[in-house]
């Protein structure tokens, strides 16, 4: 019998990678996401697993230079024309008719970067937010009233995988459950043989429903040193996290001034981080319009009408008791004033109880072979585009007439988020196991929005504690 590295090899030889701790630190000193990082792995690692060290850092060192490498004199300067692999964010200017540029990490601002209109045209995926991708810089001096500006003259976007979704359905078949469920782990770089149980496991893969499902509302608590803030800031360049600071009603949906466009509309998936630090202005505004997206997937600003399919993920600590258990029974006590109305919070489709979660520790540290983060991404971006799931689910679900519409809403949004992440290869209803369905899809799905019905009764008895009883059709 095959060992999972042996299973992963031969199923996905392309689009898997060898993970060592010790390899990593050839990263030492560079602020690089995780889908960067396996790219380069993968690279310069041959078929046993050596990684060529020399050769990776020979690379860093010529495309992806640091913050002291001063990349304006050289241009200003020295008029080198300089190709790098970098982060940075596109922002259109509507008042002075141009599209710009900055890259924070190198101290280029917005104000200093300007893409010609005949690149923006050839490469239409250059819009508003943050992307990666390989890009030529050249400095433009003043010229008449025009001050000097950086001009990004050719660009290559980072996606270095073909992504076929067929492919890694079929190759779904030749994994049990138990053996899919940790190469998702193993994908998200940790090792499940760190984890104490199946549902320990399935409540870490949780937090990522929301990449591969639109419009999934989720709420997570849990003590520091979980890991929830390395998930949503490095598998995945198609989300935005918030992390502190203060968040505006521009900032997240519409800036009526640059008549730019929020975060919401430009990601896959938006989360506030350490939400307990985060200020919240013109929070009744931001409330309205918070309320009107959650519940529909559009709001309206200023005339202005939004629509977008991005789903949302609040994230806190919580303090416990010793025996590792919330200390209040009223979970939302923890989060701001915003979101402390009932109405809002029932918007939410789910709770993940983050304390059940280990802390992170060296038996956490993935170190075998694995799916490579940027194709295991773009197979959870294009998995949230597959409504044939979405259709399964409700084609196996029995509910109530009396059922409440957003229970009924959360619960089979969950449950689609479940069955495309651990059950990709069903194509139809007679595909499914319902017994796993049931426990590996329904089951959790009811749970969690059960929690968060119970959280809203505690703090307005208007609202039922209770869920409807879903069951499976025979």
């Amino acid at each position: 019998m095959k060992t999972l590295d042996e299973k992963i090899r031969y199923n996905f030889p392309d689009e898997s990678v060898h993970k060592d701790p010790q390899n990593y630190s050839v990263f030492a000193g560079k602020s690089l996401p995780s889908f960067i990082k396996d790219y380069l792995i993968k690279r310069y690692t041959d078929d046993f697993g050596y990684l060529d060290r020399n050769s990776i850092l020979n690379f860093l060192e010529q495309h992806i230079p640091s913050k002291d490498n001063d990349i304006k004199n050289r241009l200003r300067t020295h008029r080198e024309e300089i190709s790098i692999l970098s982060r940075f964010i596109v922002e259109t200017d509507l008042k002075n008719d141009k599209l710009l540029f900055s890259i924070p990490d190198l101290g280029i601002k917005s104000s200093e970067g300007k893409i010609p209109d005949h690149i923006a045209k050839k490469h239409p995926e250059l819009k508003d937010g943050e992307l990666w991708g390989v890009i030529t810089l050249v400095y433009q001096p003043p010229l008449g009233k025009e001050k000097g500006y950086v001009e990004l003259i050719n660009y290559k976007a980072f996606k270095p995988y073909r992504v076929d979704l067929e492919y890694y359905r079929n190759a779904r078949k030749e994994f049990s459950t138990a053996e899919w469920v940790d190469l998702l782990i193993r994908s998200m770089e940790y090792n499940p043989d760190g984890f104490e149980s199946l549902s320990q496991k399935l409540m870490f893969l949780s937090r990522i429903l929301i990449f591969l499902e639109p419009r999934l509302n989720l709420i997570e608590l849990a003590p520091k040193g979980t890991g929830k803030s390395y998930i949503f800031g490095n598998l995945s360049k198609y989300g935005w996290m918030i992390s502190g600071g203060k968040v505006t009603r521009a900032k997240l949906f519409y800036d009526m001034t640059k008549k730019s466009m929020g975060a919401i509309t430009l990601y896959d998936f938006v989360t506030m981080d350490e939400i307990q630090t985060i200020t919240f202005s013109d929070a009744d505004e931001l409330k309205a319009a918070l309320k009107s997206y959650l519940e529909s997937g559009n709001t309206t600003i200023a005339n202005v009408k939004l629509t977008s399919r991005a789903g949302l993920i609040i994230m806190g600590n919580i303090a416990l008791s010793r025996d590792k258990k919330p200390l209040k029974s009223k979970y939302f006590v923890e989060l701001p004033e915003v979101f402390k109305e009932s109405a809002l919070l029932d918007r939410f489709h789910g709770f993940i109880e983050g304390w059940k979660l280990p802390r992170i520790n060296e038996d956490l540290k993935i170190k075998g072979w694995t799916l490579n983060v940027e194709y295991f991404s773009e197979i959870l971006h294009e998995l949230r585009e597959k409504s044939n799931y979405a259709s399964i689910v409700s084609e196996l679900l029995n509910v109530p007439i009396k059922a409440d519409t957003r229970d009924t809403t959360a619960i089979k949004r969950l449950a689609t988020a479940y069955l495309k992440l651990l059950f990709p290869h069903v194509s139809e209803i007679s595909d499914v196991d319902k017994e796993e369905f049931k426990n590996f899809c329904l089951m959790p799905a009811i749970d969690k929005r059960h929690i968060i019905r119970q959280q809203i009764h505690l703090i307005d008895e208007e609202f039922s504690d209770e869920v409807p009883d879903i069951q499976i059709i025979d």
